[in-house]
């Protein structure tokens, strides 16, 4: 395995790729806060920066829009996400065209598979806010109704869609939950379905605490969920947990989008970032206080994990991409 690297700056993540494949975007969370713009080699996967574009706040997540013509940015600290545009040749040059105020700690933000809704986490306010995307301009709008709750002291923190657009599963950071919710194809709206555990009462963790928890701490173990990944056939889910250094499997009915959880995994310490190849045969896992990541073959009947191999990366990894080409 060739192993190469490329120096952009400090706090580098989170990162998108482009649906052509020919441009990785990676955000800068040190001051200045910026997306950067990296061509992708086809030939040797090696980077080079094209272009860069300031960013309003240090941005925890981005996303592309199904069209490649958006990038979706959502700000932890600064209670915002951001729209910028994404130019006909894969460049994002100018700064935000909206900025969105939210509620506290907007984690993350996605797109439904047909690019009209969006959806974006706010993990200290318990809640994922509803939004429709207007097709021309790539302004968001507040859908009806503008938000739904999760249960109190949840911390919603990331999202996966469904590969049919039926369901949306959402990752609580502070409880481990998945919450699976119906997605209504004509309003863009979540109804919840269901809210299953991804960590087993025997793990020995207490609830995580709010940012603005005001009860003391009891000095247990806490939970802290971290990412959420599906395979492509929409079949099995993944979770990490990072105080058990753990990776947990829940399998998906494909009639209906219910969980079942299944088992857990040990992997990397503290691992903070997971992706599954496009053709769900392997899922790669990263630790932030971890210098390799693993890499595991995922049973197609099952969705178990075995081991293929660790290898060596920086210390701190944490956020995953992956681009194949023919």
């Amino acid at each position: 395995m060739a192993i190469s690297s490329m120096d952009v700056g400090a706090m580098v993540m989170p990162m998108a790729v482009s649906s052509d494949r020919r441009h990785l975007y990676a955000v800068i969370r040190a001051q200045p806060y910026r997306v950067l713009t990296l061509a992708i080699d086809p030939e040797s996967g090696r980077l080079r920066q094209e272009a860069a574009a300031a960013l309003p706040d240090s941005m925890a997540y981005v996303a592309l829009d199904p069209t490649g013509g958006l990038l979706l940015a959502a700000s932890y600290g600064g209670n915002k996400i951001a729209v910028l545009l994404i130019d006909k040749n894969g460049l994002v040059t100018a700064q935000a065209q909206q900025v969105i105020a939210t509620g506290r700690n907007a984690h993350s933000i996605v797109t439904d598979r047909t690019g009209k809704y969006v959806f974006v986490t706010n993990l200290g306010s318990d809640a994922v806010q509803q939004f429709i995307l207007h097709p021309g301009t790539g302004i968001l709008k507040p859908n009806d109704p503008a938000q739904v709750l999760t249960g109190k002291g949840f911390g919603p923190r990331h999202i996966v869609v469904s590969p049919d657009n039926k369901a949306v599963y959402v990752l609580t950071e502070l409880t481990g939950h998945v919450v699976h919710y119906a997605l209504d194809a004509d309003r863009g709206t979540l109804r919840e379905v269901e809210s299953v555990a991804s960590i087993p009462e025997d793990a020995g963790l207490s609830p995580g605490l709010a940012p603005d928890a005001v009860s003391p701490d009891n000095g247990e173990p806490k939970i802290w969920a971290a990412d959420i990944g599906i395979t492509p056939d929409g079949r099995f889910l993944y979770t990490t947990e990072r105080t058990t250094s753990r990776l947990a499997l829940l399998k998906i009915d494909v009639d209906n989008g219910r969980l079942t959880y299944v088992t857990n995994y040990p992997t990397e310490q503290q691992p903070r970032g997971i992706r599954i190849d496009p053709s769900g045969r392997f899922l790669v896992a990263s630790g932030e206080k971890s210098d390799r990541l693993s890499v595991y073959a995922i049973d197609q009947s099952d969705g178990g994990l075995a081991l293929v191999g660790r290898y060596p990366v920086n210390a701190g990894a944490n956020w995953i991409e992956m681009v194949t080409f023919p």
